[in-house]
């Protein structure tokens, strides 16, 4: 299923920036970045559980924001793209 994950980390001090670069980390081993705080990861039912929980236990509730948007399977009729950056294969090979 595609998920698109996006964030909003409040960076103004230290510990912010810290969580900002550890929500980033996490996606960006499930996923593609699609924009600055927009992820979006082809993931199966466990690996999305890890993935929420990993970014549950970083996130400030009092100061973060996560948002999860569950596409899944047949998202391709859901997505509309349009501007610069070009599309990529969410099932193709990710290379890091």
């Amino acid at each position: 299923m595609l998920v698109l994950i996006t964030y909003d980390v409040n960076t103004t001090s230290e510990k912010g920036r810290k969580r900002l670069s550890q929500i980033a980390k996490a996606c960006v081993a499930y996923g593609q970045r699609v924009q600055n705080s927009v992820f979006e990861c082809d993931l199966d039912m466990a690996k999305f559980v890890t993935l929420k929980n990993r970014l549950l236990s970083i996130y400030d509730p009092e100061k973060d924001s996560i948002r999860f948007y569950n596409l899944g399977n047949n998202y391709a009729k859901r997505i509309e793209h349009y501007g610069k950056k070009t599309s990529y294969d969410p099932e193709g090979v990710l290379m890091l």
